[in-house]
């Protein structure tokens, strides 16, 4: 492997390892100090389960670093310790939070916050599918649960987490009660870095933060429920008060992260927006059906070529190397697997560089956002969803998919 391709391997295993400390350390935490502390929640596995009894491992916990070496940048990780229980309380006392939207994201940040013990209000449309949720989850129509209006008036923070669509369209409705000193708060940086799309144009006398938890909502509240915290990062847009760097990192706190790195709105976006088009969800389901495809148009099975694609890929591999990165996956694989791995990468590298290239530029120019508006803003936009993703589910590799699955053992023992 040539120096280019040696130097990148050495820098990413460095930075991977950074990260990898931070889990293990969260792991061992939460051993040594789960169940000393109960609380009353509800539980987000789905809209009929009833509240559930959980231990949750307390705010206090014992400090590991300040700043951590990734590759050979020292950055500044801020940590749930830095912000127990008694100090996000009083940062937040007289403050009452507006979550405006419950997806994914507002519904695990809102039960997080409310479970913190902070003063969590809910704004919605009335009458839909997440005011019916929200009840459900035990907000109150007329006390916690208000309409869109009425929650961002009552709110001295408001955490604007709907849609990128959403947000543009409901913009107007917010933005009259953004007053002098309230917070607004994001978990994207879409709207504020795409201004001119959006609209979205905040009044120069508030803050303007974000916290993006680096996961899904259903992860944020599972790892908040396991007394745990998800990585996010932290970015202060507009800091009016003089205080918002500091709100900010208890907020990401409150809402449920373990450790917070700091970076600014632009680099959250268009990092996120690249990683979700790319290795997240759309290079690598490219990746699985260019592989997938080739083996059955040279006669394998459907079973065959979806286990050597994708289930011995996310059963086994994934977690090994999410647990201890590539070069211990390299190392602890056969002669045959190492030698062809090593040899292949530089390939698919080479492949796919200029790929993320331009996307990455594509995103940074604004017309990826530009789709995004505006397909989602349409009318039928749901409809056309529901069709792409049938066509993704009833092709034959996720046919396959869908029995393989049903032949791990975890399903095999849960019949039994």
């Amino acid at each position: 492997i040539n120096a280019e391709y040696g130097g990148f391997f050495l820098w990413s295993m460095f930075a991977s390892k950074a990260l990898r400390i931070t889990r293990r350390f969260s792991r061992k935490e939460t051993k040594k100090n789960f169940c000393k502390r109960t609380i009353v929640c509800n539980a987000l596995a789905s809209k009929s389960t009833p509240p559930l009894r959980v231990k949750v491992l307390p705010s206090v916990q014992m400090r590991y670093k300040s700043h951590l070496t990734f590759g050979d940048v020292k950055e500044l990780v801020v940590e749930r310790s830095d912000y127990p229980s008694e100090k996000i309380k009083s940062l937040f006392k007289d403050d009452v939070m507006a979550v405006i939207g419950y997806g994914v994201q507002g519904r695990a940040q809102s039960l997080n916050m409310k479970d913190n013990g902070l003063n969590v209000v809910i704004g919605l449309r009335k009458g839909g599918p997440s005011w019916n949720l929200a009840l459900e989850d035990g907000w109150e129509e007329g006390k916690t649960l208000l309409s869109i209006e009425d929650a961002a008036r009552k709110g001295t923070v408001i955490l604007y987490l709907l849609s990128d669509a959403g947000q543009k369209a409901s913009w107007n409705v917010v933005k009259p009660h953004l007053t002098k000193g309230k917070t607004l708060y994001f978990s994207h940086g879409f709207s504020i870095v795409y201004k001119d799309q959006t609209g979205v144009i905040p009044p120069n006398d508030i803050d303007v933060v974000l916290v993006a938890p680096k996961g899904a909502g259903a992860t944020v509240r599972r790892l908040f429920l396991e007394g745990r915290g998800i990585n996010s990062s932290v970015a202060v847009f507009q800091d009016y008060s003089g205080k918002a760097k500091d709100r900010t990192f208890g907020l990401g706190v409150a809402i449920g992260s373990g450790y917070l790195y700091e970076t600014t709105f632009e680099k959250e976006v268009y990092s996120d927006l690249t990683g979700e088009r790319g290795v997240l969800m759309g290079a690598i389901f490219g990746l699985f059906k260019a592989q997938y495809d080739t083996l059955r148009a040279r006669g394998h099975s459907p079973s065959e070529a979806f286990n050597e694609t994708v289930e011995e890929a996310t059963e086994s591999l994934y977690p090994l190397i999410g647990e201890n990165g590539m070069d211990w996956m390299y190392a602890n694989c056969s002669a045959t697997a190492q030698r062809g791995a090593l040899d292949w990468y530089p390939k698919f590298y080479d492949a796919t560089k200029p790929v993320f290239e331009k996307l990455y530029d594509d995103v940074k120019s604004g017309k990826e956002t530009r789709r995004v508006l505006e397909v989602n803003s349409r009318d039928d936009y749901k409809k056309h969803l529901d069709s792409e993703l049938k066509q993704i589910r009833e092709s034959e590799m996720w046919r396959a998919g869908a029995t393989v699955r049903s032949l791990r053992p975890q399903k095999q023992n849960s019949k039994k």
